[in-house]
Protein backbone atom coordinates (compact mmCIF):
# COMPACT_ATOMS: atom_id res chain seq x y z
CA UNK A 1 0.00 0.00 0.00
CA UNK A 2 1.02 3.19 -1.09
CA UNK A 3 1.49 7.40 0.17
CA UNK A 4 0.11 9.25 -1.63
CA UNK A 5 -0.17 13.63 -1.30
CA UNK A 6 -2.44 15.89 -1.97
CA UNK A 7 -3.12 19.15 -3.80
CA UNK A 8 -2.65 21.79 -1.61
CA UNK A 9 -6.30 23.91 -2.06
CA UNK A 10 -5.78 24.36 1.99
CA UNK A 11 -2.94 24.95 4.14
CA UNK A 12 -3.49 21.64 5.99
CA UNK A 13 -3.77 19.85 2.91
CA UNK A 14 -0.42 20.74 1.90
CA UNK A 15 1.43 18.48 4.36
CA UNK A 16 -1.15 15.93 4.31
CA UNK A 17 -0.51 12.37 3.13
CA UNK A 18 -2.96 9.14 2.74
CA UNK A 19 -2.90 5.94 2.01
CA UNK A 20 -3.45 4.78 -1.80
CA UNK A 21 -5.25 1.46 -0.05
CA UNK A 22 -3.95 -0.30 -3.27
CA UNK A 23 -4.02 -3.69 -1.45
CA UNK A 24 -8.07 -3.13 -0.36
CA UNK A 25 -10.40 -5.30 -2.60
CA UNK A 26 -13.60 -5.43 -0.73
CA UNK A 27 -15.36 -2.29 0.40
CA UNK A 28 -17.55 -3.53 2.88
CA UNK A 29 -17.44 -6.31 5.55
CA UNK A 30 -19.01 -9.00 5.81
CA UNK A 31 -22.10 -7.96 8.01
CA UNK A 32 -22.08 -11.68 10.15
CA UNK A 33 -18.42 -10.78 11.38
CA UNK A 34 -18.94 -7.58 12.78
CA UNK A 35 -20.56 -6.68 16.22
CA UNK A 36 -21.82 -3.02 17.10
CA UNK A 37 -18.76 -1.15 19.12
CA UNK A 38 -20.15 1.91 21.75
CA UNK A 39 -17.53 4.17 22.23
CA UNK A 40 -16.90 4.55 25.99
CA UNK A 41 -14.82 7.76 25.62
CA UNK A 42 -12.33 6.98 28.02
CA UNK A 43 -14.72 6.10 30.71
CA UNK A 44 -14.93 2.58 33.27
CA UNK A 45 -17.89 1.11 34.34
CA UNK A 46 -18.18 3.52 36.98
CA UNK A 47 -18.54 6.56 34.71
CA UNK A 48 -14.72 7.51 35.45
CA UNK A 49 -12.30 8.63 32.93
CA UNK A 50 -9.98 5.99 33.00
CA UNK A 51 -8.03 7.28 30.09
CA UNK A 52 -7.67 10.87 29.13
CA UNK A 53 -7.80 11.99 25.83
CA UNK A 54 -10.50 10.13 24.28
CA UNK A 55 -14.17 10.92 22.90
CA UNK A 56 -15.86 11.44 19.98
CA UNK A 57 -14.58 10.01 16.44
CA UNK A 58 -16.12 8.29 13.59
CA UNK A 59 -18.29 5.24 13.92
CA UNK A 60 -17.14 2.36 13.65
CA UNK A 61 -18.04 -1.63 13.62
CA UNK A 62 -15.73 -3.67 15.36
CA UNK A 63 -15.00 -6.53 13.16
CA UNK A 64 -14.50 -10.58 14.89
CA UNK A 65 -11.06 -11.12 14.15
CA UNK A 66 -9.79 -15.05 14.45
CA UNK A 67 -6.52 -14.50 16.69
CA UNK A 68 -6.83 -18.08 17.72
CA UNK A 69 -6.56 -19.58 14.64
CA UNK A 70 -8.18 -22.81 15.61
CA UNK A 71 -9.61 -23.96 12.64
CA UNK A 72 -6.68 -26.71 13.06
CA UNK A 73 -5.85 -28.31 9.07
CA UNK A 74 -8.70 -27.39 7.47
CA UNK A 75 -7.64 -25.20 4.82
CA UNK A 76 -9.00 -21.54 3.72
CA UNK A 77 -8.98 -19.48 0.63
CA UNK A 78 -8.15 -15.79 1.39
CA UNK A 79 -11.27 -14.43 -0.52
CA UNK A 80 -10.98 -10.11 0.39
CA UNK A 81 -8.64 -8.25 2.07
CA UNK A 82 -10.33 -5.19 3.63
CA UNK A 83 -9.83 -2.44 5.87
CA UNK A 84 -10.38 -2.02 9.41
CA UNK A 85 -11.19 1.21 11.15
CA UNK A 86 -10.37 -0.48 14.75
CA UNK A 87 -6.51 -1.31 14.20
CA UNK A 88 -3.35 -0.06 11.99
CA UNK A 89 -3.56 -3.65 9.93
CA UNK A 90 -5.38 -4.48 6.89
CA UNK A 91 -7.52 -7.58 7.76
CA UNK A 92 -7.96 -10.84 5.46
CA UNK A 93 -11.56 -12.52 4.58
CA UNK A 94 -11.14 -16.53 4.73
CA UNK A 95 -12.98 -18.95 3.43
CA UNK A 96 -12.87 -22.36 5.23
CA UNK A 97 -13.50 -25.70 3.07
CA UNK A 98 -16.37 -26.85 5.80
CA UNK A 99 -18.17 -22.76 4.49
CA UNK A 100 -17.47 -20.82 7.94
CA UNK A 101 -15.95 -17.38 7.06
CA UNK A 102 -13.65 -15.55 9.17
CA UNK A 103 -11.29 -12.81 9.51
CA UNK A 104 -7.42 -12.54 10.45
CA UNK A 105 -4.65 -10.00 10.36
CA UNK A 106 -3.34 -9.57 7.33
CA UNK A 107 0.44 -10.47 6.62
CA UNK A 108 2.44 -8.51 3.93
CA UNK A 109 2.70 -10.52 0.90
CA UNK A 110 -0.94 -12.46 1.12
CA UNK A 111 -3.39 -12.16 -1.87
CA UNK A 112 -6.49 -12.68 -2.80
CA UNK A 113 -7.14 -16.68 -3.62
CA UNK A 114 -4.30 -18.11 -1.93
CA UNK A 115 -4.87 -20.93 0.32
CA UNK A 116 -3.57 -20.84 4.40
CA UNK A 117 -3.45 -23.31 6.75
CA UNK A 118 -3.49 -23.66 10.39
CA UNK A 119 -1.89 -26.77 12.63
CA UNK A 120 1.21 -28.45 12.88
CA UNK A 121 1.64 -30.05 9.83
CA UNK A 122 1.46 -26.92 7.77
CA UNK A 123 4.48 -25.26 5.99
CA UNK A 124 5.86 -22.46 7.04
CA UNK A 125 4.70 -19.66 4.54
CA UNK A 126 2.70 -16.56 4.82
CA UNK A 127 0.09 -16.75 6.46
CA UNK A 128 0.34 -20.01 7.69
CA UNK A 129 -0.18 -20.54 11.43
CA UNK A 130 1.92 -23.05 13.12
CA UNK A 131 3.46 -23.70 16.17
CA UNK A 132 6.75 -21.74 17.37
CA UNK A 133 8.43 -25.11 17.30
CA UNK A 134 7.95 -25.66 13.31
CA UNK A 135 9.06 -21.91 12.36
CA UNK A 136 12.76 -21.86 11.10
CA UNK A 137 15.52 -19.91 13.25
CA UNK A 138 15.80 -16.25 11.29
CA UNK A 139 12.14 -16.51 10.31
CA UNK A 140 9.77 -12.99 10.80
CA UNK A 141 6.32 -14.07 12.75
CA UNK A 142 3.70 -12.29 14.16
CA UNK A 143 0.28 -12.83 16.36
CA UNK A 144 2.32 -14.47 18.98
CA UNK A 145 0.76 -16.37 21.76
CA UNK A 146 1.60 -15.92 24.94
CA UNK A 147 -0.25 -18.77 26.26
CA UNK A 148 -0.96 -22.43 24.18
CA UNK A 149 -4.31 -21.97 22.94
CA UNK A 150 -4.81 -18.53 23.94
CA UNK A 151 -4.88 -16.78 20.64
CA UNK A 152 -2.46 -14.34 19.66
CA UNK A 153 -1.79 -11.12 22.22
CA UNK A 154 1.69 -9.68 20.65
CA UNK A 155 2.94 -8.34 17.48
CA UNK A 156 -0.55 -7.24 16.06
CA UNK A 157 0.11 -3.96 14.54
CA UNK A 158 0.86 -2.93 11.38
CA UNK A 159 4.44 -3.55 9.56
CA UNK A 160 5.70 -5.34 12.80
CA UNK A 161 7.31 -9.10 13.23
CA UNK A 162 9.23 -10.73 15.58
CA UNK A 163 12.29 -12.64 14.39
CA UNK A 164 12.93 -16.19 15.66
CA UNK A 165 16.41 -16.47 17.13
CA UNK A 166 16.67 -19.77 19.36
CA UNK A 167 15.13 -22.97 19.97
CA UNK A 168 16.45 -24.98 23.29
CA UNK A 169 14.36 -27.64 25.95
CA UNK A 170 11.01 -26.66 24.72
CA UNK A 171 11.57 -22.85 24.93
CA UNK A 172 11.93 -20.68 21.72
CA UNK A 173 13.03 -16.97 21.86
CA UNK A 174 12.28 -14.22 20.32
CA UNK A 175 13.71 -10.66 19.63
CA UNK A 176 10.64 -8.60 19.57
CA UNK A 177 10.02 -5.01 17.68
CA UNK A 178 10.45 -3.71 20.85
CA UNK A 179 13.89 -5.13 20.41
CA UNK A 180 13.24 -7.25 23.88
CA UNK A 181 14.34 -10.58 23.86
CA UNK A 182 11.83 -13.06 25.43
CA UNK A 183 11.26 -16.94 25.49
CA UNK A 184 8.46 -18.96 24.63
CA UNK A 185 6.85 -22.09 25.06
CA UNK A 186 7.57 -24.10 22.08
CA UNK A 187 3.76 -24.87 21.54
CA UNK A 188 3.04 -20.86 21.48
CA UNK A 189 1.19 -20.87 18.22
CA UNK A 190 2.41 -17.81 15.27
CA UNK A 191 1.25 -16.64 12.27
CA UNK A 192 4.38 -16.37 9.51
CA UNK A 193 5.45 -13.33 7.92
CA UNK A 194 5.25 -9.46 8.51
CA UNK A 195 1.93 -7.85 9.36
CA UNK A 196 1.00 -5.80 6.26
CA UNK A 197 0.19 -1.82 5.69
CA UNK A 198 3.80 -1.02 7.18
CA UNK A 199 3.54 2.23 4.86
CA UNK A 200 1.17 3.73 7.81
CA UNK A 201 3.79 4.20 9.85
CA UNK A 202 4.99 7.17 7.64
CA UNK A 203 1.42 9.28 7.20
CA UNK A 204 1.62 12.95 8.39
CA UNK A 205 -2.24 13.33 9.40
CA UNK A 206 -1.85 17.66 8.42
CA UNK A 207 -4.96 19.04 10.92
CA UNK A 208 -6.08 18.55 14.17
CA UNK A 209 -9.62 17.21 12.97
CA UNK A 210 -7.31 14.03 11.84
CA UNK A 211 -6.91 13.01 14.89
CA UNK A 212 -10.63 14.19 15.77
CA UNK A 213 -12.27 11.52 13.59
CA UNK A 214 -9.86 9.04 15.43
CA UNK A 215 -11.35 9.75 18.51
CA UNK A 216 -8.53 11.34 20.25
CA UNK A 217 -9.51 14.88 22.22
CA UNK A 218 -6.51 17.44 22.81
CA UNK A 219 -4.10 17.44 25.37
CA UNK A 220 -3.16 20.25 27.64
CA UNK A 221 -0.41 20.93 28.87
CA UNK A 222 0.01 20.90 32.78
CA UNK A 223 2.17 24.29 32.65
CA UNK A 224 -0.89 25.82 31.10
CA UNK A 225 -3.10 25.38 33.95
CA UNK A 226 -3.99 26.08 37.65
CA UNK A 227 -2.01 24.90 40.74
CA UNK A 228 -5.53 23.05 42.04
CA UNK A 229 -5.67 20.95 38.31
CA UNK A 230 -1.49 19.67 38.31
CA UNK A 231 0.88 20.01 39.93
CA UNK A 232 3.40 22.02 37.64
CA UNK A 233 0.33 24.67 37.17
CA UNK A 234 0.27 28.15 38.10
CA UNK A 235 3.03 31.17 38.40
CA UNK A 236 3.84 34.28 37.17
CA UNK A 237 4.39 33.93 33.59
CA UNK A 238 5.55 30.57 32.31
CA UNK A 239 7.36 28.26 34.95
CA UNK A 240 7.29 24.37 35.81
CA UNK A 241 8.10 25.23 39.37
CA UNK A 242 11.66 24.01 39.42
CA UNK A 243 10.39 20.24 39.75
CA UNK A 244 10.44 17.39 37.27
CA UNK A 245 7.73 17.01 34.46
CA UNK A 246 5.04 15.15 36.57
CA UNK A 247 1.55 13.85 35.59
CA UNK A 248 -1.79 15.43 37.40
CA UNK A 249 -1.12 13.18 40.22
CA UNK A 250 2.42 13.54 40.01
CA UNK A 251 3.98 10.40 38.91
CA UNK A 252 7.28 11.31 36.45
CA UNK A 253 6.07 11.68 33.34
CA UNK A 254 9.63 11.66 30.87
CA UNK A 255 11.07 8.17 31.42
CA UNK A 256 11.32 7.80 35.32
CA UNK A 257 10.55 4.45 36.66
CA UNK A 258 7.33 3.99 38.47
CA UNK A 259 6.98 0.24 38.11
CA UNK A 260 6.62 -1.19 41.81
CA UNK A 261 6.75 -4.91 41.54
CA UNK A 262 7.93 -7.87 39.35
CA UNK A 263 5.64 -10.23 37.21
CA UNK A 264 5.38 -13.67 37.36
CA UNK A 265 6.49 -13.17 33.43
CA UNK A 266 9.12 -11.51 34.00
CA UNK A 267 11.62 -14.62 34.31
CA UNK A 268 10.70 -15.25 30.22
CA UNK A 269 12.48 -12.30 29.93
CA UNK A 270 15.75 -12.28 28.53
CA UNK A 271 16.80 -9.12 27.78
CA UNK A 272 14.69 -6.22 28.26
CA UNK A 273 13.51 -3.31 25.72
CA UNK A 274 15.17 -0.30 27.51
CA UNK A 275 18.70 0.28 28.04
Amino acid sequence: MGIKTYKPYTPSRRHATGLTFDEITKDKPERNLTKASKRKAGRDSAGRIAVRHRGGGHKRRYRLIDFARNKIGIPANVQAVEYDPNRTANIALLAYADGEKRYILAPEGLQVGMKVLAGPEAETTVGNCVPLEKVPLGMMVHNVELVPGRGGKLVRSAGLGAQVLARDAGVVTLKMPSGEMRRFLSACRVTIGLIGNGERQALTLGKAGRKRWLGIRPTVRGVAMNPIDHPMGGGEGRTSGGGPAVSPWGQLAKGGKTRKRRKASDRFIIKIRRK
